[in-house]
């Protein structure tokens, strides 16, 4: 259908594209990946013809179509969202004009003309039946439907739309043209998990071929069968999918390795003789001859990828206890206008969990941590959050607030002045971001989406809170950006409530799962797998049921019994809130007593290491001896809150005990 040849593409002294060559079939589903730089998009733009190359060529088979959905959104205002979808279908839309326009001739046509006009007449309407032309409208429902709009936002104005929206029905209207060639630049960047299995099948399914840039790992396992690696300019072509890339790119590594050291011990042997015998007589001629193979080894050394990309090294600072109970959410109600989110939800998160929220497109994910956050108000009922607890929020949308007027390093320097952050080597934390040198003098506007998403984390983990609070944190980041923050998390001492399209890290990262369904929550204990194993569906890789997991994620074709079940559970977390309350109550009045006991150590510790107060022994004895009952008072009361602790466990454990054998 379509063949990359030789392509290479420069900008200013850098080589991005180095004579890459790439056939496209059809039915193929190609994911070209690299770290951010690598020239992934500019690969996807000179396929399109949206940028061309400094040499090579594009050759497409003859009436081949190239539709590319790109990373950057035009606005446009004056039409519903169904209305600007259905523009994908221009094609069809002329089609069907011009049959309304035979129609219309024939009525007066003479019998000399009547005939071709029969004739073309029915060639149009075979074309436009092919191509679905009566079930477009229904078509273009169906896309809007699995990527999260709903019948009231289908007729909204596109222009009343947010970017990640407008991303969205920039996407319908692609698949709805139906293209023989698909490109697509981050397609689950903006969309939410049920949106994300709903995609993985619509590709699966699609007839043309599929060339995407993707850094969701799953996505790349579950629907891939070619990877394209692009490193240091140089493409290398992979049969499989993601997990199966990785395996053999690292047995290539080693064949190129152990073949490179096979040349240079050859060319080190040959060298000696050459050095050795080069200027006898007897031997020169072997000498020269020796010297002639060198040169052939060298022309024909294996070239071993560098697997140099630089990595940030994220890391979250060490974050003070905080109580056990983190958050609690007691009867509370938030609307939007006549959009209700939650009508009385209750929730509690314990200190240490790190819980995944996930639900159907306007659950209330994003919304439930901006309550924890404090950046939204409820309307009803309320959050309190626990003893010592010190929340950070990352937001989805977390890069659009950057102010791209200041540089790198000033952007960094108001996020930490605005919190509190005190007095911090700036470049050191920067530089651990892979912002080093001058790069903290660039302006903010002209950083790749990857650049600014790892500043705005570089301003999260700048502040030792010990909740994390992230909304898509992994959008626009490379995959080597991507396991390292998920390294971070795992390392990570506090408690994390994660809202995220990537069911890697969730995976990785989650053992509790909060699915949030028609204004309420239910807290599943567990990992990913646990969840999906509740559930029946099948996640295996390379062999997902997108519709059956959409539908379980977006909530249709809901058990039978699923009311049954949420009455059992309700009736479940009321027993153990009613009998379990003196306890926890107890467990957290120790805690506010062992927070305060620790920070009192903690100040007389820092008055103790200040050289001036050994000038009066008097203070000097006195501060000894305050630092001594204070450390006594910790050690009783956290020998106190572990009685109670395990008191609270042992109730709980025994209730839901009961509570299964119901």
């Amino acid at each position: 259908m379509l063949t990359v040849a030789n392509i290479s593409k420069s900008y200013a002294a850098q080589d991005v594209l180095n004579g890459v060559t790439l056939q496209v079939d059809r039915g193929r589903r190609i994911a070209i990946v690299g770290p951010n730089g690598a020239g992934k998009t500019t690969l996807l733009r000179i396929i399109a013809g949206t940028e061309q190359p400094d040499s090579g060529s594009v050759q497409r088979a003859g009436g081949v179509t190239v539709g590319f959905l790109r990373q950057d959104v035009a606005e446009t205002r004056g039409h519903s969202v169904l209305e600007e979808v259905l523009r994908g279908a221009e094609g069809l839309r002329r089609l069907e004009a011009r049959m309304r326009q035979i129609e219309a001739q024939l009525e007066d046509a003479d019998e000399a003309v009547r005939a071709p006009l029969l004739e073309e007449y029915g060639a149009v309407q075979t074309r436009f039946e092919s191509h679905g032309g009566y079930d477009v409208e229904v078509e273009a429902q169906r896309i809007l439907g699995g990527l999260g709009f709903t019948p009231e936002r289908i007729e909204r104005d596109v222009g009343e739309l947010s970017g990640g929206w407008m991303m969205r029905v920039t996407l319908a209207r692609l698949l709805l043209s139906s293209p023989d060639v698909l490109l697509l630049d981050e397609p689950s960047n903006h969309l939410d998990l049920g949106s994300v299995v709903w995609l993985e099948d619509f590709v699966r399914r699609y007839d043309g071929a599929v060339v995407l840039v993707s850094h969701d790992r799953e996505f790349l396992n579950n629907v891939c069968d070619r990877i394209v690696e692009l490193d240091g300019g140089h493409a290398t072509t992979y049969t499989g999918n993601y997990e199966s890339f990785v395996e053999q790119r690292q047995q290539r590594m080693e064949q190129l390795i152990a073949a490179r050291k096979a040349q240079d011990a050859k060319v080190e042997q040959l060298q000696r003789f050459v050095d050795r015998f080069r200027y006898k007589k007897t031997k020169a001629k072997q000498a020269q001859a020796k010297l002639t193979q060198i040169d052939r080894i060298k022309a024909e050394r294996v070239d071993v990828p560098s697997g140099r990309s630089k990595k940030a090294r994220f890391g979250f600072p060490s974050p003070p206890r905080s109580g056990r109970v983190v958050a609690e959410l007691n009867g509370v109600r938030k609307a939007f206008g006549d959009n209700v989110v939650f009508r009385s939800l209750d929730l509690v998160i314990e200190r240490n969990q790190r819980v995944a929220l996930i639900g159907p497109n306007g659950a209330g994910k994003s919304t439930l941590l901006k309550l924890l956050a404090g950046v939204e108000e409820v309307d009803g009922g309320e959050v309190k959050l626990g003893g010592n607890v010190l929340p950070a929020y990352h937001a989805q949308h977390a890069l659009d607030v950057l102010d791209e007027d200041r540089t790198v390093s000033e952007e960094f320097r108001a996020a930490v002045d605005a919190r509190g952050g005190g007095r911090l080597d700036a470049r050191r934390i920067l530089g651990s971001f892979l912002f080093s040198g001058d790069e903290v003098d660039k302006e903010v506007r002209v950083l790749s989406g990857g650049e600014k998403a790892r500043l705005s984390l570089a301003e999260l983990m700048s502040f030792p809170a010990n909740l994390l609070l992230l909304d898509e944190p992994t959008n626009h980041l490379d995959m080597t950006s991507r396991d390292v923050l998920e390294d971070a998390l795992l390392e990570y001492e506090g408690t994390v409530v994660l809202v995220t399209h990537d069911r890697h890290l969730i995976r990785a990262v989650a053992d509790h799962i909060i699915e949030l369904r028609d204004g309420g929550a239910t807290v599943h204990l567990g990992d990913w797998d646990d969840y999906l194993d509740r559930l029946g569906i099948d996640d295996e890789r390379g062999a997902v049921g997108g519709v059956a997991a959409a539908s379980s994620v977006t909530g249709s074709d809901a058990p039978a019994d699923r009311k049954k079940q949420k009455r059992h559970e309700a009736e479940r977390r009321n027993r153990l809130h009613r009998e379990t309350k003196q306890l926890r109550d107890a467990v957290e009045r120790i805690e506010r007593s062992l927070v305060a006991a620790e920070q009192e150590v903690a100040d007389l510790t820092r008055e103790l290491a200040d050289p001036d107060v050994y000038a009066d022994g008097a203070r000097v004895k006195e501060l000894v001896r305050r630092q001594g009952e204070a450390k006594d008072r910790a050690a009783a009361l956290m020998e106190q809150w572990e009685d109670a602790s395990v008191a609270l466990e042992e109730a709980t454990a025994r209730i839901e005990r009961e509570a299964a054998g119901r």
